[in-house]
């Protein structure tokens, strides 16, 4: 699963290889991360987590990438600094199952530079040119604001008709609430 690899102006998305999981969980399984997306997993949904990703790449043939910082002597240089990538949405209840899902979780250390942003610009660039989406969803809950102000800087639209209830979580989690781009506002703003 080593072949997809592509470069920003500072980041690197790239397929995993041995050691990012452990690397991967080492920064971003920690309270601060993890409030919004469920809190701290322990071993067995690291182990549901790593199995969902694997099994989004065997079936799409993309899903979240490792980011990590170039080695150029910046912030975080040479750093992995979380994930970011895209995926067919699943979530239970949902309202846009099967449509193109981006999505990101990055270290602490690394919030607040543009790294999530960039990331994501290079993924939905890849949604919309070599994956074929026609749509792209982003998910989140009302309560995390620099997730929703992400969505919202990548020129995505808050969908309101499309929020449901994720039973997985309890009530501060729901409802998920969903923005969403189509190709051709995206392909508007790309010029």
């Amino acid at each position: 699963m080593a072949d997809f690899r592509r470069e920003t102006e500072r980041l690197v998305l790239r397929d995993w290889r041995d050691g990012d999981w452990e690397a991967q969980w080492r920064v971003t399984n920690t309270p601060t991360v993890m409030r919004w997306l469920g809190g701290v997993l322990d071993d067995e949904g690291i182990a549901k987590q790593i199995a969902r990703v694997e099994t989004c790449q065997a079936n799409n043939g993309f899903c979240f990438w490792v980011v990590e910082r170039k080695d150029d002597g910046g912030h975080l240089s040479g750093e992995m600094l979380g994930m970011c990538g895209l995926k067919r949405a699943d979530a239970p209840g949902s309202s846009v199952t099967g449509t193109m899902e981006i999505g990101w979780r990055m270290r602490e250390e690394a919030w607040g530079h543009g790294y999530a942003k960039e990331a994501a610009m290079a993924a939905m660039e890849l949604g919309f040119t070599r994956f074929g989406a026609d749509q792209i969803v982003a998910l989140t809950v009302q309560g995390n604001e620099p997730s929703w102000g992400l969505m919202l800087r990548l020129g995505m639209t808050r969908r309101q008709d499309l929020d449901y209830e994720d039973t997985r979580y309890s009530a501060e989690l729901n409802p998920t609430i969903v923005y969403a781009i189509a190709k051709d506002e995206w392909e508007q703003q790309a010029q």
